[in-house]
């Protein structure tokens, strides 16, 4: 049947003629998957944000936070699997994935106003608690809706989302710079982060099996980083990445006190945030199921079975 209704949708288009919609049956509409990925929008803070949500919304939540440069596309494959037994929203924040891309020069991209955004986010669907994915900018991210509101966050998933000095090491030396002189020059020499070279070295970097990294991941990010303006959001994201090294000591005394269960999943072979800036969560957090993975930057991309049968176990664990 659903052959016979797409041969009849192309050859009329090959006609030229008017499509009315087409409505399957009810058969055809039983057989689709009830943990399906639904692409959605909702207007926040004047910003319209894009989130990819699953689940039934009755089920305990799972937040998922992206890193840079990338999306909730970095979630495409994780998201079903959760799906079955929890509520699951992959938020884009402003500027990234589909999320509008206010301008620069009038929108403030800044990790306060993104944590601001995305507990508005959940706010708006009604998410009272969630445990919380955490990667690369979703960590601060992360860590600052969890400094407001502590008592939501039922449990962290860690990957690769530093809140330690220990895991700022030498990539971070021209960042560094930026933020001690944000200078025109030292802006300017971020930028060469922003291209497909750097693109293609983030997802492959330390990598054990490079062709389970999908190479649609490079033009995913690369178009995304290529629209214009985008340059100048992310050097905003740059300097202001700063503000949150000056938290870090407030979240760890906010671990030390409210003892989130924590599941660290880690690619040790990451020269951005290097395995020196995971061990330090043991310091602070008393129940640590901690994994380093013999990976790099982006865990999921190699290690995305590994990481979602964890979780899976994890996330039983807290909600039982």
């Amino acid at each position: 049947m659903k052959n016979e209704i797409l041969s009849s949708s192309f050859a009329a288009l090959l006609a030229g003629t008017t499509l009315l919609p087409v409505t399957l049956p009810n058969s055809a509409i039983a057989a689709q998957s009830p943990f399906a990925v639904n692409m959605k929008t909702m207007e926040i803070d004047g910003v319209n944000i894009a989130y990819r949500e699953a689940g039934d919304p009755s089920n305990p939540t799972v937040l998922l936070l992206h890193g840079f440069p990338t999306s909730s596309h970095m979630f495409r494959d994780l998201i079903p699997v959760l799906a079955e037994d929890y509520h699951v929203i992959a938020p884009d924040y402003p500027g990234f994935g589909a999320s509008d891309m206010p301008d620069a020069t009038t929108y403030e991209y800044s990790f306060a106003n993104a944590a601001e955004t995305m507990t508005h986010l959940i706010d708006a669907k009604s998410v009272d608690t969630y445990a919380v994915y955490l990667m690369d900018y979703g960590a601060p991210i992360g860590y600052r809706m969890f400094a407001k509101h502590p008592e939501r966050v039922t449990g962290f998933i860690i990957q690769n989302g530093n809140a330690y000095d220990e895991g700022l090491r030498e990539f971070w030396d021209p960042i560094k710079a930026y933020w001690a002189d944000p200078s025109a020059e030292n802006g300017d020499a971020l930028r060469a982060f922003l291209t497909m070279d750097a693109t293609k070295w983030q997802f492959t970097h330390g990598v054990g099996d490079v062709s389970k990294v999908s190479p649609d991941n490079f033009w995913h990010v690369q178009y995304l980083l290529d629209r214009p303006g985008n340059q100048e959001v992310q050097l905003e994201m740059f300097l202001d990445y700063g503000t949150n090294v000056t938290e870090y000591p407030k979240w760890q005394a906010l671990f030390r006190a409210h003892q989130p269960p924590a599941l660290i999943v880690w690619g040790q072979n990451d020269y951005i945030f290097p395995a020196e800036g995971a061990h330090p969560y043991k310091n602070d957090l008393n129940d640590v199921e901690f994994h380093l993975l013999n990976t790099g930057h982006f865990a999921l991309e190699e290690y995305g079975e590994v990481i979602a049968a964890e979780m899976q176990d994890f996330l039983e664990r807290i909600n039982d």
